[in-house]
């Protein structure tokens, strides 16, 4: 619940791959109000840099990251609760202009430049200082202190890259009221409670293409209870693939044009990528988008365009031919809707007679590790599902195990997260020894 008073109201966070955005619940006006930033914009972008002086964020840093690119770090939410050795990490180092190497325990770190020295940031760290950002935005209007706050993550998310949100939250001074998945916060900010009609169910799909993740949920709603059905998604595909592969494209374009590889500069790399971007927003209200860049490599300048097909933006047109062309809700902006529920979510409990509640479910299938005799016996490493995916939280399961051996006194537990059949294709979330068992032949 959100405390008013000596910490101010709670803020609604949605901190995304490519930009954030900050949202407060504002009781004496009954609404929800996007925060504009410094720049007097409503996102922020998701970007921290490094210099020998100082350290910028948001639209500071993204603007001298052409300048500065190995010192300019993006994308932390796609290291957040993964490993160095991830298939995921390795492809985005590639193409990334500043420098990760492997920490303890195999977690991904930023090197970066700082104060005249090498330092090492966790993604966590990075998220933290980008919190630290919006919730200094949030303090700016409201002119108070800010502590408690919900944030809102991919529908995909795994455990332990909540767990790494909520650290990063922490870390940043704030209180985590609540993790809440993106599409459920957009379905609160479409105000889908407030459809017309009567009290009937409606089934409302949620398609969340971001920086980096898309989501999507199947949300029904009736009488102000949003109960997800089901959700799907990919914690690793975003317009910053588009972006890639923009890069790419015009990475060999210069190479077949000039005779010239600028995969050796990050500068060069960095300016590409920005222009790319540039290219890539205009094409959401024009069909041509030209980009010209001087000096891009060894004095070279690049001249570069896109099109797209007239009518309305691609993914648009895609999603509505697949739903036999029914309109899309396009009533409030997506980019704020996010952090707009997440607000509406952090100040529940300042509204009378609005409540509503929010039945959601586990991503991820849980369940144990266990012994299946059938394949070969004493051979461990079979997931035995206890929560499928898609199952309304919070849930409690059971199941009935016996022992492997004769006068057995102890069993270990082990419990995962995955869709694999064999607990190596999972993520192992934590174990237990269960200790004290009455010996017993085995089986029994």
């Amino acid at each position: 619940p959100a405390e008013m008073g000596g910490d101010g109201p709670a803020i609604g966070v949605d901190l995304g791959t490519t930009y954030s955005c900050v949202a407060v619940w504002r009781p004496s006006h009954n609404r929800v109000e996007v925060v504009p930033n410094d720049q007097g914009n409503l996102t922020t972008p998701s970007c921290v840099a490094f210099t020998d002086a100082w350290r910028l964020i948001g639209d500071a840093a993204l603007n001298q990251a052409a300048r500065n690119p190995v010192n300019s770090v993006f994308d932390a939410k796609r290291l957040i609760g993964r490993r160095f050795n991830d298939a995921s990490v390795q492809g985005n180092i590639k193409l990334w202009p500043f420098k990760v190497i492997p920490g303890p325990a195999d977690r991904p770190m930023m090197a970066v430049q700082y104060g005249g020295e090498e330092k090492h940031f966790t993604a966590e760290e990075i998220s933290s200082m980008i919190l630290v950002k919006m919730k200094e935005t949030a303090e700016a209007y409201l002119g108070m202190s800010v502590k408690n706050v919900v944030i809102t993550v991919p529908v995909y998310f795994n455990d332990s890259q909540r767990q790494a949100t909520i650290d990063a939250g922490a870390i940043a001074g704030l209180n985590v009221l609540r993790i809440i998945n993106e599409p459920s916060a957009a379905a609160i900010a479409y105000g889908l409670d407030k459809m017309p009609g009567s009290g009937e169910a409606k089934t409302v799909l949620i398609f969340d293409l971001g920086g980096g993740t898309m989501d999507v949920s199947i949300i029904s709603v009736q009488n102000g209870v949003f109960t997800v059905k089901a959700t799907s998604g990919d914690t690793h595909l975003g317009g910053q693939d588009l972006n890639n592969r923009m890069v790419e494209h015009f990475v060999q374009d210069f190479l077949k044009k000039h005779k010239s590889d600028i995969r050796g500069s990050p500068r060069a790399l960095m300016r590409l990528r920005t222009a790319c971007e540039r290219a890539k927003r205009m094409l959401s209200s024009t069909v041509e988008a030209k980009f010209e860049i001087d000096k891009l490599h060894d004095s070279i300048d690049y001249y570069g365009r896109i099109t797209r097909a007239p009518r309305i933006p691609k993914v648009q047109q895609l999603l509505q031919d697949f739903f036999d062309g029914k309109t899309l809700c396009k009533s409030i902006n997506p980019d704020e809707a996010v952090a707009y529920g997440a607000a509406v979510l952090s100040g529940e409990c300042d509204r009378k007679g609005q409540d509503f509640l929010l039945l959601d479910v586990t991503p991820l299938s849980l369940g144990v590790e266990i012994y299946d005799s059938r394949v070969q016996p004493h051979i461990p490493g079979f997931m035995n599902v206890l929560v499928p995916r898609n199952t309304t939280i919070p849930v409690k399961r059971e199941g009935r195990y016996t022992t492997e051996f004769d006068n057995q006194k102890s069993v270990r537990i082990k419990v995962y997260e995955g869709e694999g059949a064999w607990t190596k294709d999972n993520k192992l979330l934590g174990e237990f020894m269960l200790e004290g068992l009455v010996p017993a032949p085995r089986g029994v």
